[in-house]
């Protein structure tokens, strides 16, 4: 279709130089858009985004763009102001902890494979051997100290009390303590280092990982339920945006699957629902 213009000299010469500005802002929103930034813990949620997911998204024109964090909230706190675009470190509980604990307003947009949290020990080889009176490191927080408890009520060293929150869980929850274990809550990310120093630590899935402690190792892993299995987290308001669900595509598609089942040193994971049996 044709517009008529009543100044032709001008348009001759406006319109290139209109429509090459048009361009370059064009370019730099659609640079800008393709920039992900995500972040994660030590964990080895980093090596299957890089290896299965990332390839994807430089197929669909986006760059990726790594953040490295030390501490559980500074993820979230990045992604509620805006400074990486999504993060993948935590299960859901948690991320609902700590919406309610520091205001935030993120959501879930896929679960990821997840190591499970064991009990680990450098000076016992089962848990028939480990003693009365044994010193055990646990999560210091709320939602994590409820996953070790509830390994250690699994295979009866304490009983919880009915009716406990997963979400305020403490030591004052337990009920009864035959084993007479002396429990010690720390920042998870310690939990590997405290193997030298307790009988049993119970370490999350993705800090065994980062230390080099193989799930085969453990001497109990837990039965993971889906409200610990990791997710990929964004803020609400970009819930449906074109890059969440691009990322959640990249997860559930089956070249994703075959890289993730390819590779042995992720065997003992908890896989999300969406994995082919």
């Amino acid at each position: 279709m044709r517009f008529p213009l009543r100044a032709p000299s001008l348009a001759r010469w406006s319109a290139p130089l209109l429509g090459g500005l048009a361009l370059g802002l064009m370019l730099q929103v659609s640079a800008h858009a393709a920039d992900l930034r995500v972040g994660f813990m030590p964990g080895p949620y980093r090596d299957a985004f890089t290896g299965g997911i990332e390839p994807q998204l430089k197929k669909l024109g986006y760059t990726v763009k790594y953040v490295e964090f030390s501490q559980g909230v500074q993820p979230n706190d990045a992604v509620e102001r805006g400074q990486i675009d999504a993060n993948i470190f935590q299960h859901s509980l948690y991320l609902n902890a700590t919406n309610k604990q520091q205001g935030f307003d993120l959501v879930p947009v896929v679960h990821v494979p997840t190591p499970p949290m064991g009990l680990y020990s450098q000076r016992h080889r089962s848990l028939e051997s480990v003693p009365d009176g044994a010193t055990v490191t646990l999560p210091a927080d709320p939602v994590n100290a409820a996953r070790a408890l509830n390994i250690l009520a699994a295979i009866g060293w304490v009983a919880l009390k009915p009716g406990v929150s997963p979400l305020s869980v403490s030591e004052r929850d337990i009920a009864s303590n035959p084993k007479r274990l002396k429990l010690v809550p720390l920042e998870a990310a310690q939990a590997p280092r405290s193997l030298a120093d307790a009988d049993i630590a119970a370490v999350q899935g993705n800090f065994a990982v980062a230390s080099g402690l193989k799930l085969t190792q453990a001497l109990k892993l837990e039965d993971m339920t889906l409200p610990y299995v990791n997710v990929v987290a964004v803020k609400h308001s970009n819930e449906n945006a074109k890059f969440a669900k691009d990322i959640a595509a990249a997860y559930q598609s089956p070249e994703f699957q075959r890289f993730f089942k390819a590779n042995p040193t992720w065997a003992g994971y908890r896989l999300p629902d969406y994995f082919s049996q």
